[in-house]
Formats: C-alpha cells, sequence, structure tokens
C-alpha cells in the first residue's frame, strides 16, 4: 500500500536541499538516503534522497540529479509516497501508523458512539484524531494515553475517556454566582469556628 510520508516545502540554500513536512512517525525509516519515494505529481519522480539532515528543527531532504535552487524549487507541494506492507507495524506496541487509525469507530468507554476517525493531525506538541460525528460534524481528539485508552484494531475500533466538554458542550463549569455562594459560605464556617474559639 502507498501511503503520504512528507511534502516537500521550499528550497534551503543553493544547492538543491529541501525542507520537507514529515507525516511519517518513522522518519528515519521512511525518509533516510537511498530511499526511493513516489511522488505526487507522479511526473516530479520517483526522487531517491540523496542526503538528508535537520536544521533549526526542520528536515531537510537533497534528492539525486537535484543540484541547485531551481529544481529544488520546482519540487515545492510535491508529495512523496512509500510503499508500504499492509501488515507492517510499527516497532513500539503502542505506536500505529496513520492507515490503521483512519476509519476506526471512536466510542466512549460506555459503549456511546462518538463518530470515525478521518484524518490523523500530526501537530508538532501531540497528534489529534478527526473525528466526523454522524451529523457531519468534527471533534478533534488528542492521541495521548489519558484520553485514548485503547486502540483495538481487530474490532476496528478507538475506546476513548474525553474529559468534560472535549467531546459535548456539557463542560462542567461553575458559574461565578456558585463560586461567591462557596465562599461566602467558607467565611461563615471560619467565623462559626472563631466564634467557638473565643
Amino acid at each position: 500500500m502507498q501511503l503520504v510520508v512528507a511534502r516537500i516545502g521550499r528550497a534551503h540554500g543553493i544547492k538543491g536541499e529541501v525542507t520537507v513536512e514529515v507525516r511519517t512517525d518513522e522518519p528515519e525509516l521512511r525518509l533516510g538516503p537511498g530511499a526511493v519515494l513516489a511522488t505526487d505529481p507522479a511526473s516530479a519522480g520517483p526522487l531517491t534522497i540523496e542526503t538528508g539532515r535537520v536544521h533549526s528543527g526542520r528536515l531537510l531532504l537533497r534528492f539525486a540529479g537535484v543540484h541547485d535552487r531551481t529544481g529544488a524549487e520546482a519540487l515545492r507541494n510535491t508529495l512523496l509516497i512509500a510503499d508500504v506492507d499492509p501488515d507492517e507495524r510499527p516497532e513500539d506496541e503502542d505506536e500505529y501508523y496513520d492507515h490503521q487509525l483512519i476509519d476506526l469507530d471512536v466510542v466512549t468507554e460506555d459503549g456511546t458512539e462518538v463518530g470515525r476517525i478521518t484524518e490523523i493531525s500530526h501537530l508538532p506538541t501531540q497528534d489529534l484524531f478527526v473525528v466526523e460525528r454522524p451529523d457531519g460534524s468534527e471533534v478533534y481528539v488528542p492521541f495521548v494515553s489519558e484520553i485514548v485508552t485503547e486502540i483495538d484494531l481487530d474490532a476496528q475500533r478507538a475506546v476513548i475517556d474525553p474529559p468534560p466538554g472535549l467531546i459535548d458542550d456539557r463542560a462542567e463549569v461553575a458559574s461565578a454566582r456558585d463560586a461567591d455562594a462557596e465562599d461566602a459560605d467558607a467565611e461563615h464556617a471560619d467565623a462559626e469556628d472563631a466564634g467557638d474559639e473565643a
């Protein structure tokens, strides 16, 4: 199966390097020197990675046959596509490839249907499930163990324990009036305690 593993960004310098937006959890495996990648548009490839390095937090790649800024700029916005065995799993048992998570049903721990994962958004701080609800709206679920409690590929579902307000609008927020009343009660109790001590 073919998976998008990166998108080429702007040229870097004058020797053919490009920045890439990584779309894989295993860039060292998919985007290492010697890797041959298909492209979208297909006319831009296939591309063979000649060198790779990290500069200021961004991955920079140079491809065989691309040795100047003009050639690098011509590749901008090209998608890089790797051939992946559909049964392949990441080395870490708690990690998954995007294609394994797409289309999983999302349910809460009590079995309430939330929706279906349509996309994985890879942000700098964490990954997010983009979940399409039955009514067509979307909700974003952080892919962290505190919220996503189980991934069951055999049952094709992800179980979540969402905090209040994540998947509904019924977050339990105490009003200012409630807080003021609690403060007043606490002050009254403190006053009574002080009176008892006197």
